[in-house]
């Protein structure tokens, strides 16, 4: 197969949406090509939007064609016709410490969205991946649930599956957005008390429908909440005042602060040592537990609320638009041929 040409929707220095062209002389023995269906949209997609490069890390889309290797040397169990998905992290070394310890995502030379192959992206209509960086989505899930779970997901259920969230813990998640709402799906099926805390009662009746036990608005003290929150994820675009949470958390408890934010980390400083408590840095999940995420939403039927644009120019330049004014309930996944 020679001469690959698709459409793709870059960024620009004007924060406008460009549609564009890539070419790929052929598919390499490790590739996979997919005709992209479906595409989330994430509040990292913004960052990048004044940026030349093709925008877009949650894809999903049919295989149309692979590699030699892929099939000869088994590298992924995908096929023609099956529909898979990627994510933030585009390849890693394979040799490090931190790749042959499953946590590639770790790797020093590790390739990933914004840094590497800016030539492409989830915003267009097709996708040339490197096989064993994809993923098989499962028959029980949908195209369009699965593209906000190649990030958004994965990197909930990464905090809670990597650093011991166990059944009957109480995990507090502070908003009910794209991130919350799918954490509250993930806590609950894990068998945890879920204690939400929005800055809106409005989301109360939602948040307990997810599987949410308790709901709080952020004004809370101890004696509000009771029992000792022992898991705390921050899934807000901003950092919450401290001073509340940090007197309903238990003993050794962890806070996961999971969106990315600009500027210093700052919280009070006698607290965490009085208490033991800890502060654990998250993102995406590597590939090991990215699968994993996905047979767990499989089986336990964990759906995102999303909404549905089109995969153009104009829709993404609507959803973005609609994404920054906080309208998007709760994550825009961008549909081709609509």
């Amino acid at each position: 197969m020679t001469g690959i040409d698709f459409t793709v929707f870059r960024g620009s220095l004007t924060g406008k949406i460009v549609e564009s062209k890539t070419h790929k002389e052929s598919l390499k023995p490790d590739e996979v090509l997919l005709k992209i269906t479906h595409a989330g949209l994430c509040g990292t997609d913004e960052h990048y939007k004044t940026s030349d490069m093709v925008l877009g890390h949650e894809g999903v889309g049919v295989v149309q064609q692979v590699g030699s290797q892929v099939t000869s040397f088994k590298l992924t169990n995908l096929n023609s016709g099956d529909r898979a998905g990627w994510g933030f992290l585009h390849n890693s070394c394979g040799h490090c410490d931190e790749c042959l310890n499953a946590n590639e995502f770790f790797c020093p030379d590790r390739s990933t969205y914004g840094k590497a192959n800016t030539d492409q992206g989830a915003f267009a209509t097709h996708a040339v991946w490197k096989a064993a960086f994809l993923f098989h989505i499962p028959d029980a899930v949908s195209s369009s649930d699965a593209a906000p779970l190649m990030c958004a997901g994965a990197t909930v259920f990464n905090a809670m599956y990597l650093y011991n969230v166990r059944p009957a813990d109480r995990v507090g998640i502070i908003g009910v957005g794209g991130l919350g709402h799918i954490a509250i799906q993930f806590a609950a099926k894990m068998g945890c008390e879920v204690v939400v805390f929005s800055g809106s009662d409005r989301k109360r009746e939602e948040a307990k429908s997810l599987g949410a036990k308790e709901f709080y608005t952020r004004n809370v003290s101890k004696q509000d909440v009771g029992k000792p929150i022992k898991h705390l994820f921050v899934t807000t675009s901003h950092l919450p005042d401290w001073d509340p949470f940090l007197s309903i958390l238990a003993p050794n408890a962890t806070i996961y602060p999971i969106t990315v934010s600009h500027g210093n980390f700052v919280m009070p400083y006698t607290p965490i040592i009085s208490k033991g408590l800890r502060i654990q840095g998250i993102f995406c999940a590597s590939r090991g537990v990215h699968a994993k995420m996905l047979r767990f939403v499989a089986v336990h039927g964990i759906k995102p609320i999303t909404q549905e644009f089109p995969l153009t120019a104009e829709g993404i330049e609507e959803a973005m638009a609609k994404l920054e004014k906080g309208e998007i309930r709760y994550r825009a996944v961008l549909v081709a041929g609509r």
